[in-house]
């Protein structure tokens, strides 16, 4: 049987968040802010639900070359899940790599390296199509004849390592700093400083970015985000923006072999028509500011209570989608990212939001009528009428809230 074990650590996700979040209170660290930390989980949720649909694909994928194509029969032993084990990092390093300097990868990997804070949610701002061509980097261990099941487990622990280092709070571990990949090493790599791009892609063992020259000690004062901020908190455009960018270059380009180009060279090139390569800017400090939204306390508490739904929705979607027909998993899951992108459109006041939210309301009353004949669908049914007529009611009081709403401080 194949374990979910991102999806079944989600409980612990959240209540380390909580005891950062606490921490970060505590000391008056100003480590979160609500907005940014709303965007990052929206980008995990999003990325958990839109992976529903590819995880049979992708594990099948990597089970095909296994039982057809591999070299050896590796038996299962203690030493069998070592050397996996630093088989899986090895190809994790490679894939996180050529993620930063493929221009057509970095698109989808640019999502994890949007926010300009560094803490906990970061870890779970994730792409929502990464996954999609992950997987293709990893075939050779299928092709040497690691068991498929092995591989999806070490993968699994591989990416549940990466999550505690998201981090401001532990400074330095000394001497596991050599061996680990650690939060002092992996600040480093979500620095938009230019000394610090495309540095330490490590996943567990820090001693690939030493072995293959692509390591950067933490030194000066990271500044977090990429070199021209996102400045949105609108999830789907998250995920597509930068694609929009290289569409948009490639069409100002003369010839074939610069549009191509476009998407397979590494971030900062361009065709000499365009100027040629333009190298990431230095961090100007004193005109240095973060992308923040002003929003009233009644919108902040509305959010958060849309967001609530969002993963209570997402986390019934992951445990029951095999449960579901295939129309009823596309509506509840297109309903969870509407209700994702509109939260991050009341955080920045945008006046499509007040249609667009009566009509993902209207959705939800739909989806009553839709799931109706699904056995869940007795017991939620109760809570789902009323989570809808509240929003309804909640969010026709909130309209004179929407714009010139006051700056209350973020979280």
């Amino acid at each position: 049987m194949k374990v979910d074990y991102i999806a079944l650590s989600v409980p612990i996700f959240f209540i380390l968040i909580g005891i950062e979040l606490f921490y970060d209170f505590y000391k008056k660290l100003k480590y979160y802010r609500f907005n940014d930390s709303i965007s990052n989980l929206s980008q995990g949720i999003g990325s958990q639900v839109t992976g529903l649909f590819m995880k049979t694909a992708l594990f099948f994928g990597y089970k095909y070359i296994f039982e057809n194509w591999k070299l050896f029969e590796i038996p299962d032993t203690i030493w069998t899940w070592i050397i996996l084990f630093i088989g899986v990092d090895f190809f994790y390093y490679w894939f996180h790599r050529m993620s930063h300097q493929v221009n057509a990868l970095w698109a989808a990997h640019i999502v994890h390296h949007q926010s300009e804070e560094y803490n906990l949610t970061v870890a779970l701002r994730q792409s929502w199509f990464q996954s999609w061509f992950a997987w293709i980097f990893y075939l050779p261990l299928a092709l040497i004849g690691f068991d498929p099941l092995m591989f999806v487990t070490l993968s699994a622990f591989n990416t549940l390592y990466q999550f505690w280092i998201h981090t401001r709070t532990i400074k330095s571990m000394g001497f596991l700093e050599y061996i680990l990949n650690t939060p002092s090493h992996h600040r480093v790599h979500h620095g938009s400083n230019p000394k610090y791009i495309d540095k330490n892609h490590a996943g567990t063992l820090i001693i690939w970015d030493i072995l293959f020259g692509t390591f950067q000690k933490e030194e000066q004062e990271v500044y977090y985000g990429i070199t021209i901020p996102l400045a949105s908190w609108n999830p789907v455009w998250a995920n597509v923006h930068y694609w929009a960018e290289l569409w948009s270059t490639a069409k100002k380009t003369d010839n074939l072999k610069d549009k191509v180009k476009i998407f397979i060279m590494p971030p900062g090139w361009f065709p000499e028509k365009l100027g040629g390569f333009k190298p990431a800017p230095e961090i100007d400090v004193d005109k240095y500011q973060k992308f923040d939204s002003s929003y009233s306390s009644q919108i902040f508490f509305y959010v958060f209570f849309q967001f609530i739904i969002a993963l209570i929705a997402a986390s019934l979607l992951l445990f029951l989608y095999f449960k579901l027909e295939t129309y009823a998993l596309v509506f509840a899951s297109a309903l969870t990212i509407f209700t994702l992108l509109s939260c991050g459109a009341l955080l920045e006041n945008k006046l499509w939001v007040k249609h667009f939210e009566y009509l993902r309301i209207l959705l939800g009353i739909l989806g009553l009528y839709l799931f109706k004949d699904l056995a869940i669908f007795n017991t939620l049914a109760i809570s789902l009428v009323v989570v809808q007529i509240i929003s309804a009611i909640w969010f026709y009081l909130l309209q004179n809230k929407i714009n010139n709403a006051p700056k209350i401080s973020s979280v």
